[in-house]
């Protein structure tokens, strides 16, 4: 039998069996599944490669080819120094100054206590007081059923297809068809409603719209796929930032939350895993949602993937006009390597950190032992090796420009560092990371706006997990498809329909705003918890009855596909 590290550990005892007579015999299934299983792992880590593949190619082929050739160009798109040096005193700077900063101010922060305790732990950090309750919003909510009724999922849909041109998205990349635009966007409309409800297709087509099923399948193969359905929840997004009204929503954010949900999965799915948090078998969607409750990017993702390697694919590759400085996160999407990578792609990590009171803080340099000697019960023995991220910086930006191009994926780098953690440029990214993460800790246990900051963006991204339970309702929420394509076109359908919903009702709130009876009537309260994510005034169930002359009353132009 090839002995190899598979077959070693807990499986040992299964795969070898002794007879009767004495003899160690191997158990064939055993043994196969272990192999399948070690072979699986070293795919994923590439540590056996596959000649000619893609996803399991060379890692050496996951870097760009021009870096050499493009070198100053490519340190310029990250806004990096090309000397290490630089770098590296910036980062000791900010770790100074925060560590200064939180250590001159500790006799003025009562909410904060540092102390040696047992456990280990040092940090106590008091919990935020509640705010006070927004007054009016519940009156601007009955103002606009009052307004408009009660109005149907489909209908809001279709407004907010009309008004955005963004089926284009998906009639731009179909095949050349002779069949009338008109027709066509009420069929992708119907599609798009039945995958986002997880109603399905025949669902859809049993409404009140003269389209058949056989229709409706057509134009799902022929137009509709997950990339053309996310191009479209683009556009509704970047349609969204262009009609938002200043005076009602404050200025543009560039600060994104970013949670996963999980979503149920028939068992007999071959995607389907067990998330030992939700206590499931299912799938995770990751969303990144914005301040103003738009989310601009949604991934499928499995129940073991890396949420870190999730929240930085969104961050980067979400393809709307907005510009991505500031992420928060939960304690799922951070980590030391999160923290390092999001450093070298150029945006903060602003997480919301579980275990706040075990939290260590690295020195900045040798000989700063007694430097904030209120800080020692929370400090770290040792200091940041500035000499190993010296020495591997020209290699970290290398990684950091093919998550940047997308020649890799982060989570395909994530799995061969994790595997292989000894990974001289993982472990300078670590370094990295926990510089960059102490500067953050100190600025957050002594910044109580910062601490609401993340606590409300994140509260943001549940607003929008919730919209979920209410959209996603048919087969009791659980995705029934055993197909990896339709997995993903249900999830990026039901982030049309949300979108669509904060974009009509986008318009809803800034046309009753603008009336002179509630000029003045919204408090600073009412204006922080404003969210155009609410659905009293929606009706996502019943029969489906699309009538594309049927409009929304609201101010400005009515733009047709």
């Amino acid at each position: 039998m090839p002995a190899h590290r598979g077959i070693g550990g807990d499986w040992a005892d299964l795969v070898v069996k002794v007879d009767q007579r004495g003899r160690r015999r191997v158990v064939r299934m055993v043994y196969e599944v272990c192999t399948f299983q070690a072979l699986r792992e070293a795919l994923r880590c590439k540590e056996i490669r596959v000649v000619g593949a893609d996803t399991f190619r060379n890692p050496d082929e996951d870097l760009p080819a021009d870096f050499e050739a493009r070198r100053a160009e490519h340190y310029g798109a990250l806004r990096k120094p090309l000397d290490a040096t630089a770098f590296i005193a910036e980062l000791q700077q900010q770790m100074r100054a925060e560590l200064t900063a939180l250590h001159d101010n500790l006799d003025q922060l009562p909410w904060l206590s540092v102390k040696a305790r047992p456990g280990g732990a040092g940090i106590k950090l008091q919990p935020l007081d509640a705010l006070p309750e927004p007054a009016n919003l519940r009156r601007l909510k009955r103002e606009i059923e009052r307004q408009w009724g009660t109005v149907a999922l489909i209908d809001m849909l279709k407004e907010a297809a009309l008004r955005t041109g963004c089926l284009t998205a998906a009639t731009n990349v179909g095949a050349r068809s002779g069949m009338d635009p008109a027709v066509l966007a009420e069929r992708l409309l119907l599609c798009v409603y039945g995958y986002g409800t997880n109603t399905g297709i025949k669902a859809a087509a049993a409404g009140d719209h003269g389209h058949s099923e056989d229709d409706l399948r057509y134009v799902r193969r022929r137009f509709l796929s997950a990339d053309s359905t996310r191009a479209m929840a683009v556009e509704i997004a970047n349609a969204t930032f262009a009609v938002r009204s200043e005076q009602v929503w404050g200025t543009g954010s560039t600060a994104v939350a970013s949670d996963s949900t999980h979503f149920g999965a028939y068992d007999q799915n071959i995607f389907t895993q067990w998330h030992s948090r939700y206590g499931g078998r299912g799938v995770l969607i990751y969303w990144h949602v914005e301040r103003k409750s738009m989310a601009i990017h949604s991934q499928l993702i499995s129940c073991t993937a890396s949420e870190v390697a999730a929240m930085v694919e969104g961050a980067v590759r979400h393809g709307t006009t907005m510009q991505v400085k500031a992420n928060y996160t939960d304690s799922h999407g951070q980590s030391e390597i999160g923290f390092g990578i999001t450093r070298l792609l150029g945006f903060d990590l602003l997480p919301r950190i579980k275990r706040i009171n075990h939290v260590k803080l690295y020195r900045s340099g040798a000989g700063e032992a007694s430097a904030w000697p209120g800080l020692a019960p929370a400090m770290m023995g040792r200091a940041i090796r500035w000499d190993l991220i010296a020495e591997q910086y020209d290699q970290m930006i290398k990684y950091a420009t093919a998550i940047r191009t997308g020649t890799a994926s982060t989570e395909a780098i994530l799995r061969r560092f994790t595997r292989a953690a000894s990974h001289p440029t993982y472990q300078a990214m670590l370094e990295v990371g926990r510089a960059v993460k102490t500067a953050f800790v100190a600025r957050y246990l002594r910044d109580r706006d910062l601490q609401r900051e993340i606590h409300d963006g994140l509260n943001v991204a549940e607003g929008w997990n919730g919209g979920n339970q209410v959209l996603f309702y048919g087969k009791g929420g659980d995705i029934a498809t055993n197909r990896r394509d339709e997995q993903e076109l249900s999830v990026a359908c039901l982030h049309v329909l949300q979108a669509a919903v904060a974009y009509v009702n986008t318009l809803l709130v800034q046309d009753v705003l603008a009336e002179p009876a509630w000029a003045d009537t919204l408090t600073a309260e009412d204006r922080r918890g404003l969210t155009p994510l609410f659905w009293t005034h929606v009706a996502p169930y019943g029969e489906v009855k699309l009538n594309m002359g049927k409009r929304l009353a609201l101010r400005g132009d009515q733009a047709q596909v």
